[in-house]
């Protein structure tokens, strides 16, 4: 009797299969990170550093950290808690240390800093604490192997959290205004490869989009105005493009740099006592364009606020119709600079909303299109000539346009109230360049992130470098969190005196 060949096979399957992995044993010794009422050895207690970092993360609500999923399918050994490597992480970050193998040797030397943020520690009766220091420390390979696997949103909780706290620092009257006002900025962040330091020769050349760079397989090539200004925007004063450190100033390109890498957007708003608080960030490769940063960055802000805020300012590169709409649709206004490209001048328009041609008539509406190409799929409008356009009149042109000859002026312009009020916007207002000035919040942000190392990272991929970047911008945020308190104690402590 011959054995059908399917039953061949599925007794071979069977036999070849793994077993069903066993649920992750509980851990005997909770991480006190994630537990915060555990009580702490006194020689963990009372150790400086730690109680350093429990000032300055300890309110970060580690406990609800979104953990790698424990019912896994798939074989392997339980790993570490994912949330003392995040807070491995802000620990580098504060303590300016650029490499993986700078943090590991910094925890090393400072055990009471392992066993707060939990890291599995090895058994050893001879060490002075119990347990081997340096075997419990991850390596430099699993650091870096983890912050380019860790899933962003699990980071973004963090900075989530952050803004609650600050949030939560206000009276309640001003929590229902908090975020009203917004700073939006993208800077540029120049990747770890040679092809960025112009001393490296190279042969098959530097600047061929097509010829990703081995460093680094997630950067892109793209283009930095030095500053995203309008014509009357010209003294403005945008940080330029960073540069590579062996880059002379000789060799410096005047007006954009050209660089592999990526860029950092981020929503900026202010407490009332003047500090800054990061309300969304986003990092792309750098061949997207600034706008696109735009939509993802105010979902962000929305679901972190529950409302849209009502006012915005932003650079020239932001200058576009949808941008005006948003805000105005809150019930506010945005404070972009007049960008026209290559055309210049601004347009002016009649009671019914058709613009104005040279000589002050209101043009005729010819016909309306759904425009598809671009980033935000709109309606527009072309407007032709009033005096040949339904009809023709025969009167001449009162400014004798030279394209009267032609056919008469034309113009197409997007067919929303955010179209206008870009033409329209009196920027020459003061409550414009009250609004305007608040861009200084997004600078100091970004000063403050150049300080972590932001621009010149030592990453190789570009989901290590986005998790690095939401890290620093939740430091950014948690220190802030310390100094609001800080100065609210000793505000209390001179009340309490006096």
């Amino acid at each position: 009797m011959v054995v059908p060949f399917h039953q061949t096979i599925n007794r071979l399957i069977a036999r070849f299969r793994r077993p069903p992995t066993p649920p992750p044993a509980v851990s005997e010794s909770p991480c006190p990170l994630a537990q915060p009422d555990a009580v702490l050895p006194a020689w963990v207690a009372d150790d400086p550093v730690v109680l350093k970092y429990r000032a300055l993360l300890g309110d970060l609500p580690w406990g609800q950290f979104p953990e790698r999923p424990a019912d896994r399918p798939y074989p392997g050994p339980t790993p570490q808690p994912r949330v003392s490597f995040a807070a491995a992480y802000l620990v580098k970050l504060q303590e300016d240390k650029r490499f993986m193998s700078d943090l590991r040797t910094y925890l090393i030397e400072h055990p009471a800093l392992v066993y707060w943020l939990g890291f599995a520690r090895v058994p050893d009766p001879s060490a002075p604490h119990g347990f081997d220091v340096a075997a419990s420390v991850p390596n430099r390979r699993q650091l870096s192997s983890v912050l380019r696997h860790l899933p962003n949103p699990a980071l973004q909780f963090l900075l989530s959290a952050s803004i609650d706290l600050l949030k939560a620092t206000l009276p309640p009257d001003q929590q229902a205004t908090f975020g009203d006002i917004i700073a939006g900025d993208t800077q540029a962040i120049l990747a770890w490869v040679k092809e960025n330091n112009p001393k490296q020769f190279i042969k098959e050349g530097r600047l061929d989009k097509t010829r990703q760079p081995a460093g680094d397989p997630d950067c892109k090539l793209g283009v930095k105005k030095r500053r995203n200004a309008a014509v009357e925007d010209a003294t403005g004063h945008d940080h330029p493009a960073p540069t590579s450190d062996a880059k002379p100033a000789t060799k410096l390109q005047v007006g954009v740099d050209i660089l592999w890498g990526y860029a950092s957007g981020i929503v900026v708003t202010r407490l009332p006592d003047g500090t800054e608080v990061v309300l969304a960030e986003r990092t792309r490769p750098f061949n997207e364009d600034d706008i696109t940063h735009f939509f993802p960055l105010m979902a962000q802000v929305e679901a972190r606020l529950g409302r849209r805020p009502r006012f915005g300012t932003w650079d020239a590169a932001y200058d576009a119709h949808y941008v005006y709409d948003y805000f105005d649709q809150a019930g506010g206004v945005a404070a972009v600079p007049f960008n026209g490209g290559g055309q210049r001048a601004k347009r002016t328009f009649a009671p019914d909303g058709s613009p104005l041609c040279a000589a002050g008539l209101s043009m005729h509406l010819q016909f309306t299109y759904q425009h598809r190409v671009g980033l935000v799929p709109h309606e527009r409008a072309k407007y032709t000539c009033p005096l040949l356009q339904p009809t023709v009149t025969g009167e001449p042109c009162p400014c004798a346009d030279p394209h009267f000859a032609k056919g008469g002026c034309s113009s197409t312009i997007a067919n929303t109230k955010g179209a206008r009020i870009r033409h329209e916007l009196d920027r020459e207002d003061d409550d414009y360049k009250r609004l305007y000035a608040l861009r200084t919040m997004v600078e100091r942000i970004n000063s403050q992130a150049e300080a972590l190392d932001i621009l010149r990272p030592k990453l190789r991929r570009g989901r290590a470098i986005v998790n690095a970047n939401t890290l620093r911008y939740t430091l950014l945020n948690v220190r802030a969190l310390l100094r609001v308190r800080a100065a609210a104690a000793a505000e209390e402590g001179q009340l309490t005196q006096s």
